[in-house]
This record gives structure tokens, sequence and C-alpha cells, in this order.
């Protein structure tokens, strides 16, 4: 269930908004909304990336597996191509 929250913005942003509300023929308010919910999914994407990073790099420390990057290259590189080469295995 939505619920009603305000937000304090200075004249010349709630002109902006306003102004490009009407360009799309939708509400400021539906203007901001988007805006908010785009901006929160983006950065929970950034910190699950943060914490995927942060635990392949705990992983790496206590393993010492890992691929290198001529041999991630060259399985990029292989892709969309007849020769397509299976992923790298790690190793240490």
């Amino acid at each position: 269930m939505a619920t009603p929250t305000s937000i304090k913005l200075d004249e010349e942003l709630k002109d902006r908004v306003q102004r490009l509300a009407n360009s799309r023929e939708r509400s400021a308010h539906w203007l901001m909304r988007a805006a908010i919910e785009e901006y929160v999914d983006r950065e929970e994407r950034r910190e699950a990336f943060k914490r995927e990073a942060l635990e392949a790099w705990e992983t790496y420390q206590a393993t010492g597996l890992h691929v290198t990057s001529d041999e991630m290259r060259k399985w990029l590189a292989s892709w969309g191509t007849e020769d397509e080469l299976p992923a790298p295995k790690c190793h240490e």
C-alpha cells in the first residue's frame, strides 16, 4: 500500500520536474516516483555488485583460486565464433 510522503524541492528543481512531466504528458508525482524507483533500483544493484566483488576477493584470499586476465580475454574473444571456448576453470 502506498503511503504519502513529502519532499522539499527548491523552486528551480520543482520547475524542471514540472516541465519534464508536462513534456511526457505525465504528472510531476508520476515522474518523481519513477525517478526515485530508478535510483533505488540502480543503487541496490550497485550494492549487490560491491558485495559480490568483496565475497569473490575474500574467496580468492582464502583459496588462491583464480583465472588470469589472458585466459578470460581469450574466452571472451571466442564468444560468437565457430570456435567458442568453454569458460576457463579456476586454478591456483
